[in-house]
């Protein structure tokens, strides 16, 4: 048996999904009821290794085997083998969700080229699937990191994502919310990560860890009044926004279940997705399903 090695995003929206692994205070995750209640990272932190990055590194990390578990971009999942989805948590939204911008001086009617953000596969997708189904094809696409004004300078537009997006001053510039267009356009929500495991690193770890219960105890726990105005607090100063911006955000603009509405608006995404060849043809999911990881 080894630790699990665990890939996380270093982005607010991923703050309550880690609160277990981050908080002693937790609550208890027992799995057996004569057992102490212990806090998940008192009793799990043996099993586990995390380091944060951004989301595209995530995913490669994950691909070359040097994380065995990540919050990957949704559209990762399509190109890396041998992921197994964990389920229930999800990085998603089913209204505006803020910190997906298009950016631009002048109206999207007049763009012709774009500047993505390399940070994240999905929202690189999502952008060349907005424009190829709905807001008019034959623009040009430049892979550029995520400086608004070189962006801006070289391109009619730039793609942000996470928190350099909830930073930007929407009064200056066109913005258009990537995930706002895909609603309404399709009625469906958008997931943009979610959490996989590589199958091969089960057959290494404690056969005891309940995985699937584990993270999703994490996001609830994450998700409780208590813990959301802690984030806002250590959040706030970090970014230079208010706590009820942050605190609005984590609670209204993101939703943090793979439901089976955000299951549909994926499965559609990567079908759109492969149609316009920004993605492989993979519309396949498969997920950790038992407690045990031994029965995958």
């Amino acid at each position: 048996m080894r630790e699990l090695r665990i890939s996380a995003i270093s982005y607010l929206n991923t703050a309550p999904l880690m609160w277990d692994f981050e908080h002693d205070e937790a609550p208890a995750l027992a799995t057996d009821a004569k057992e102490p209640a212990l806090s998940l990272p008192k009793r799990w932190a043996s099993h586990f290794e995390i380091s944060y990055t951004l989301p595209s590194a995530c995913a490669r990390a994950l691909a070359d085997g040097s994380a065995d578990i990540g919050i990957i971009p949704a559209a990762a999942y399509t190109q890396i083998p041998g992921l197994l989805v964990l389920p229930d948590v999800a990085i998603a939204s089913r209204r505006a969700v803020r910190s997906i911008l298009l950016v631009s001086k002048m109206a999207i009617e007049r763009v012709r080229s774009v500047a993505l953000d390399t940070s994240s596969l999905t929202s690189v997708a999502l952008t060349k699937v907005l424009f190829e189904k709905w807001l008019g094809g034959g623009r040009t696409f430049t892979p550029m990191a995520p400086d608004l004004d070189r962006m801006l300078s070289e391109c009619d537009a730039g793609l942000l994502i996470g928190d350099p997006a909830l930073k930007v001053d929407r009064s200056r510039y066109y913005a258009l919310d990537l995930a706002e267009e895909w609603i309404r356009f399709t009625g469906k929500p958008f997931v943009f990560a979610f959490w996989a495991i590589r199958s091969a690193a089960l057959l290494e770890a404690d056969p005891a860890l309940d995985l699937a219960n584990i993270f999703r105890a994490s996001r609830d726990h994450g998700l409780e009044p208590d813990s959301i105005d802690y984030i806002a607090r250590e959040w706030s100063s970090r970014l230079s926004l208010g706590e009820g911006d942050v605190r609005s955000y984590l609670t209204e603009n993101i939703h943090y279940q793979l439901d089976p509405a955000c299951l549909e608006g994926l499965r559609l995404f990567y079908r759109c997705a492969a149609e316009i060849g920004a993605l492989p043809d993979r519309r396949d999911l498969h997920f950790l399903e038992s407690a045990s990881i031994l029965a995958t």
